[in-house]
C-alpha cells in the first residue's frame, strides 16, 4: 500500500512559480511512473505530467509544456512539479498519482485510469 501527500500549493499571481511536490509512503517499484493530473471547477480531471520512475523520461501536456518540469528523486521518494509563468487557466486542485505498472508511450502516462495510488490534491490559484 503507498500512501501520497501532496504540498505546495497556493495563490499566486500570473506570471509567477510554485512548485509541488508529493511525497510518498511505501515501496515504489521501478515499473511505476508518478504524475500529476489537475481539476478545474466543473471540468473533468486532465493530464499534466508524468515521469517514469527509473529512467525519469517526463511526457507533458502540450497546455504546460515549455512551462512546468516534472522530476523525482529515488532516494527522497518524491516528485515535484516545478510550476512556471502561471497562467489562470492553470488554476486547479493538482493531485499526484503514481502508476504500478511499466507501460510504454504517451497515451499509458496520461491516462487517469492507468494509476492505482492518488493523493489528496492541492489548490493551486492563479490569480490575473
Amino acid at each position: 500500500q503507498v500512501q501520497l501527500v501532496e504540498s505546495g500549493g497556493g495563490l499566486v499571481q500570473s506570471g509567477g512559480s510554485l512548485r509541488l511536490s508529493c511525497a510518498a509512503s511505501g515501496r515504489i517499484f521501478s515499473s511505476s511512473a508518478m504524475g500529476w493530473f489537475r481539476q478545474a471547477p466543473g471540468k473533468e480531471r486532465e493530464f499534466v505530467a508524468s515521469i517514469s520512475w527509473s529512467a525519469g523520461i517526463a511526457y507533458y501536456a502540450e497546455s504546460v509544456k515549455g512551462r512546468f518540469t516534472i522530476s523525482r528523486d529515488k532516494a527522497k521518494n518524491t516528485a515535484s512539479l516545478q510550476m512556471n509563468s502561471l497562467k489562470p487557466e492553470d488554476t486547479a486542485v493538482y493531485y499526484c498519482a503514481l502508476k504500478i505498472i511499466r507501460c510504454t508511450g504517451y497515451g499509458c502516462y496520461e491516462s487517469a485510469g492507468l494509476y492505482d495510488y492518488w493523493g489528496q490534491g492541492t489548490q493551486v490559484t492563479v490569480s490575473s
